[in-house]
């Protein structure tokens, strides 16, 4: 039986939101707001790259819901020591893909760019549709339904 080749995508993305607290005394992880992770589909210990637009620190963890509602985003354990209270931050989920079902079904993603209180400025769909010997990316600003 041959094994399919597979890619990462994108399928998650939180868009400027800002940390809240920073609790090096936390297990680990990133706890997020879980409105927002429900928002673009990123699951409770789900992996998820994080990127400090204030410092240009990048790393991986796994996420953890906040209370709902509250825009919370606390990175947590030693993570913590890579950003602070105010900084921006960029939270990226990716779901591992058979890469021909992709090229004959194609791929959404969700990205919700968020307000100075991490709540719902933009949401955003971005899509690989399949065409004739490719792709066409798409990207689609919906209307606010949070």
């Amino acid at each position: 039986m041959a094994t399919q080749a597979k890619i990462k995508l994108m399928h998650a993305k939180l868009h400027h939101v800002r940390v809240t607290e920073a609790n090096v005394n936390y297990i680990g992880s990133i706890t997020i707001d879980k409105k927002l992770m429900e928002r673009v589909n990123i699951l409770p210990l789900q992996e998820v790259d994080v990127v400090n637009l204030n410092n240009g620190k990048r790393w991986s963890t796994y996420a953890i819901p906040g209370e709902f509602g509250k825009g919370e985003i606390c990175s947590n354990g030693g993570a913590a020591l890579l950003c602070q209270p105010g900084d921006l931050l960029i939270i990226i989920a990716y779901e591992e893909c058979v890469r021909a079902e992709v090229m004959a079904k194609g791929h959404q993603a969700k990205v919700l760019v968020a307000d100075e209180h991490n709540r719902e400025k933009e949401f955003i769909e971005q899509a690989l549709i399949p065409q004739l010997g490719g792709f066409e990316f798409q990207s689609s600003s919906l209307s606010k339904t949070f």
